[in-house]
């Protein structure tokens, strides 16, 4: 009775040394992530700071490098009448329905190109060729057939956004462990059962690298496009400030492309975490 007693206990001691080592993991889990938010917080603050000090007492031209307050002014100004919130809409909804359509077909296509090979050795060489051109050179074609309007600018985006995902999803699925189709295959997965259930969730990490890149690429796309063909969005408003020589509003229109850039990264780093939540590059 008392050797049971014992190992009963042994066992106990055990279980709550792990429950103690657990814990004392997911504590340091959670400084270290206070530290990174506190740290992604801080560092911009800090150069805002730094920039604020250097233009007020003269070490750079305040009239090339608008001070953060004339910006912070200039921004409330905009914002007053109205100008800022239509060039930012203007320029999300571009954004935003050129970069789901284009990302819809990438996925497709690229799926379709990495399960036949027929099919790859048919379109890979040609939209190798076309991916090789700067997408916003496409523009005054655009512009020929389609005329001045949204379509071109929004096409721009799509095109972008398309070839970024069409690369990624084809090596996500070739890339894809064989011993995971055969694993399916052995559980009854074949046809589009596999599809579902082993090639789209294998190959949903390349898929999301993608997004975030095509994201990026799509509000520089978007961006340029607005410079030379619009007369609205937030490439318009630093472009049109820069020729009327008035930096702060420069300034804002530069800020409010880096806060969508921002978010619209974390959107897609926050579907990735819901998609993936046994990844472990969060």
């Amino acid at each position: 009775m008392s050797a049971t007693s014992g190992s009963a206990q042994r066992r106990r001691a055990t279980g709550t040394n792990e429950t103690a080592e657990i814990a004392r993991i997911a504590r340091r889990d959670r400084r270290k992530r206070g530290r990174d938010v506190l740290l992604g917080i801080a560092t911009p603050v800090v150069l805002v700071l730094a920039w604020q000090l250097t233009t007020s007492l003269g070490l750079v031209d305040p009239v090339i490098f608008t001070p953060p307050t004339q910006i912070m002014s200039a921004a409330g100004d905009l914002l007053a009448d109205g100008t800022l919130e239509q060039d930012v809409m203007a320029t999300l909804v571009r954004l935003g329905v050129g970069y789901l359509v284009g990302a819809a077909g990438g996925i497709v296509v690229g799926l379709a190109l990495g399960l036949s090979r027929p099919l790859r050795a048919a379109f890979s060489p040609l939209f190798a060729a076309l991916y090789a051109i700067p997408q916003i050179a496409l523009l005054p074609l655009l512009l020929v057939i389609f005329g001045i309007g949204e379509l071109p600018k929004i096409l721009t985006v799509v095109a972008v956004t398309f070839f970024v995902m069409e690369i990624n999803t084809i090596s996500g699925i070739r890339d894809l462990d064989p011993r995971l189709r055969e694993a399916g295959r052995a559980y009854g997965a074949t046809g589009w059962r596999q599809l579902v259930h082993v090639l789209l969730p294998g190959c949903l990490p390349s898929v999301f690298t993608g997004l975030r890149v095509a994201i990026a690429l799509a509000l520089v796309a978007i961006t340029a496009t607005e410079m030379v063909a619009s007369n609205d969005g937030l490439g318009y408003l630093v472009w049109n400030s820069w020729q009327l020589f008035q930096p702060p509003n420069m300034y804002v229109g530069l800020v409010a492309i880096a806060l969508l850039g921002a978010v619209s990264t974390g959107v897609v780093l926050l579907a990735e975490r819901v998609a993936l939540p046994w990844s472990t590059r969060h």
